[in-house]
């Protein structure tokens, strides 16, 4: 299967999303199973929705994939150019050949002319629809003689060029993952294949780029669907075969509000772009899931799963691996529901395996603070802490009061203790502290246990924990213990006791 060639092919009118980045991977992945070639091409002949900076993000966020492509835009090849902007003349070579045959056509309709058809049709409750059964009555060359034609040709008159459909024709199609697809011709208007301004549509273009780049496998998102019948009919007036299309299945939104947009991005709670986007003409920017602390390979091993199994349970695969898996015949038909958790799990898997980087990070944030710490220290507080965090940057945040006192403690438990039973309980934990000699986890959980067993316990061991760590949360407190020391443990319990004594002293003149 050497001589299989699939490509990407994104438009340049803003950020890829989730689901163009699964296509592009996809194709990737579907490329180095088989040893072939991945083409990476830019279909930008859209030029009113172009927006700027969004091939540039393009190729970043391929990058940060480690999705490389074998040709095309930035890598060269044999089809260059690989930007459709710069192909019109390739496009009017076969779009004359078609216009040559009768299988296409020029259409002088103004937009009034078809907005009036457009009104005309839905006040009768109806569609209007440029196809078989109208284009005889209206604005085209299909009614004109070959003199009436050159006359408006060369008049200077607007025109289009659509694609002429023959009715009455049932298309069987085959796709890879949905099966086979029934088409009635009846059903298809007759699409634009050249715009007004001279430039070839999508459509068009597409067909002929994926034939002479000798395409084998089209492998896109759902939406391309509806078009399907279109292309495979294009191929066949130029007399070509199809190559084997497979449609990928939606990514949804988890709410259960449809799929997953650029138009939604900035109300969505959670990422749909790879990178931060700059949204061009303000100051708004939409965070990425680089920039939120995604690790790349995480990234893709959770994209590889949004609409894709390789069966089994394993689930964490390297990009290696991911490749030697992969297979169309494993991608489900129905849409798949993003998990914002699942994508954190994912992380978590990479970060357990990233020791070594969790520590430099740490190193790095005590020395902005000009603390030091001996190495051993360091990585018992990682030890004690990698469980509770899903990425490196969330260290600090949950290992903080390893290094120094808390400045403040939680006001929802705080506020609800500063009375004198609450000093007598802390006093008590002082003197508890004060009469251990082996200050270790072991020790402290079997002499303090002992030691308040006939007190409100529950209480006791969150008063220690709120005194030491400023919150609820934390590590195991016995650890935190032995960590911070004797010495350290009851001046922050004394700390506490002072703050609780003065917020009793300011509560009594209110």
């Amino acid at each position: 299967m050497s001589c299989i060639r699939v490509r990407f092919a994104p438009s340049p009118t803003g950020p890829l999303h989730l689901g163009g980045i699964r296509t592009a991977l996809y194709n990737y992945l579907f490329a180095k199973k088989n040893r072939g070639t991945f083409i990476l091409r830019i279909e930008d002949t859209d030029r009113k929705r172009f927006v700027p900076n969004s091939e540039s993000y393009i190729l970043e966020t391929l990058k940060w994939c480690q999705i490389e492509p074998d040709e095309g835009v930035g890598y060269g090849g044999l089809y260059f150019p690989y930007y459709q902007s710069k192909r019109g003349d390739i496009y009017r070579i076969y779009l004359n050949k078609l216009l040559e045959k009768g299988e296409a056509y020029y259409a002088f309709d103004t937009d009034q002319e078809l907005n009036r058809k457009r009104k005309e049709y839905y006040d009768r409750g109806l569609t209007f629809s440029y196809n078989s059964r109208v284009r005889m009555f209206l604005n085209n060359s299909l009614r004109m003689t070959k003199k009436q034609l050159s006359y408006k040709l060369n008049s200077g008159s607007s025109y289009v060029i659509r694609f002429k459909i023959k009715p009455g024709e049932k298309l069987k199609i085959h796709d890879m993952i949905r099966g086979t697809i029934m088409v009635n011709t009846d059903n298809l208007d007759d699409k634009v294949l050249l715009k007004s301004n001279g430039v070839a549509t999508y459509h068009l273009a597409n067909t002929i780029d994926d034939y002479l780049m000798k395409i084998t496998h089209v492998i896109r998102g759902e939406e391309w669907i509806p078009s399907m019948s279109l292309h495979i009919l294009l191929y066949r007036s130029f007399g070509w075969i199809p190559p084997i299309f497979a449609h990928l299945p939606l990514i949804l939104r988890d709410d259960g509000k449809g799929k997953i947009s650029k138009r939604n991005a900035e109300s969505l709670d959670f990422p749909i772009f790879p990178l931060q986007w700059k949204v061009p003409g303000n100051k708004t920017i939409i965070q990425g899931y680089r920039e939120l602390g995604y690790f790349p390979e995480a990234f893709v091993n959770m994209l590889a799963f949004l609409g894709w199994n390789p069966g089994g349970k394993k689930e964490i695969f390297s990009l290696q691996e991911l490749k030697n898996s992969f297979s169309l015949e494993r991608i489900n038909k129905s849409g798949v529901f993003f998990n914002l958790k699942k994508a954190n799990w994912f992380n978590k898997q990479y970060l357990n395996k990233k020791k070594e980087e969790i520590f430099s990070f740490l190193y790095r944030e005590l020395q902005k603070r000009s603390l030091f710490y001996e190495k051993d220290y360091l990585w018992k507080v990682i030890h004690l802490t990698i469980n509770r965090i899903y990425f490196i940057h969330e260290i600090w945040e949950h290992s903080f009061y390893f290094f120094v006192s808390p400045s403040s403690y939680d006001p929802s438990f705080f506020d609800k203790i500063c009375h004198q039973n609450t000093i007598d309980q802390l006093t008590l934990c002082k003197e508890s502290l004060s009469d251990v000699h082996k200050f270790t986890s072991v020790n402290l959980r079997f002499l303090l246990k002992k030691r308040i067993y006939d007190k409100n316990i529950r209480k006791i061991m969150q008063l220690f924990r709120l005194s030491l760590v400023g919150s609820l949360k934390g590590s195991d407190i016995f650890m935190i213990l032995e960590m911070l020391g004797k010495e350290e443990s009851i001046r922050r319990i004394e700390n506490m006791m002072k703050k609780i004594k003065e917020k009793i002293y300011n509560d009594s003149f209110c």
